[in-house]
């Protein structure tokens, strides 16, 4: 792999290739940034895992990633974020920006009042998950679903098949049944099925992510700070995995081949 780490990067990492729909809006907003990537595959998925041990793979995969020359750091993940992201704002003198499932713009959007929240099992029972949504439970009901298996579907590639549906179909009834107009995904990797929640949700149920709040967030910390680059060519994106390097995903994924370097931590 080429080394961009001396020059200033923004740094990010999801616990396998679901941060890649985070990337991609930070790429469109701010295309001239140069971007490390790190898919925690090795330790894969962080909602089933405890929160000492999720903490301690943020830990080694931030430290990687200042050492590379992060300016900032996005957690592109719910559970990671939950359970780390305070820890990681005392121990890195940079932004680090997390994942938040947006609840507020789901109240407000919702016509029936009730939002469905799509989540792993790590975020639905994180402290920080369950006070965001203490804030909003008088203003909507809000029923929450953990999905356990459909990170993995997603990390085999399986976006479309009748595994896949078969488990979102089972998810997603229940909330539809009670009358959710809203669905909240709470998961970075969600996103690669909305295709498949929409056919089995339909047209009238809005489905929302966080990705591109994330990016225009990190744009703002970064305009702030007076850090934002200036070069008027696209900057370089690197990507990196702790498991198998799992090239062929990441590069469908992403939308193009890209190559994928192996993090040994």
């Amino acid at each position: 792999m080429g080394n961009i780490g001396m020059q200033k990067s923004i740094g990010v990492f999801d616990s396998g290739v679901g941060g890649l729909s985070v990337l991609a809006h930070i790429h469109q907003h701010l295309s001239a940034e140069s971007l490390i990537y790190v898919a925690d595959t090795a330790y894969m998925p962080y909602g089933c895992k405890t929160a000492a041990e999720v903490t301690d793979r943020c830990l080694k995969i931030s430290d990687f990633l200042v050492e590379k020359g992060a300016q900032a750091i996005v957690v592109a993940c719910n559970t990671a974020t939950a359970v780390a992201i305070n820890l990681l704002r005392e121990r890195y003198n940079i932004p680090v920006i997390g994942m938040e499932p947006p609840l507020k713009p789901a109240v407000i959007h919702s016509r029936t009042g009730v939002v469905g929240v799509l989540a792993t099992s790590g975020t639905v029972s994180s402290e920080r998950f369950n006070s965001l949504k203490s804030r909003f439970a008088a203003d909507a009901r809000l029923l929450v679903q953990p999905c356990p298996g459909l990170v993995e579907r997603i990390e085999a590639g399986d976006l479309t098949g009748a595994e896949t549906r078969a488990i979102l179909t089972a998810y997603l009834k229940p909330l539809l049944e009670q009358g959710v107009d809203t669905l909240v995904l709470g998961c970075t990797h969600y996103p690669y099925v909305i295709p498949l929640i929409g056919e089995i949700a339909g047209d009238a149920v809005t489905i929302l992510d966080t990705g591109d709040a994330i990016a225009r967030e990190l744009k703002r910390q970064l305009m702030l700070r007076g850090r934002l680059s200036q070069e008027s060519q696209c900057g370089a994106v690197q990507f990196w995995s702790t498991g198998s390097p799992s090239e062929k995903l990441i590069s469908r994924l992403w939308g193009q081949h890209v190559d994928v370097g192996q993090l040994d931590i």
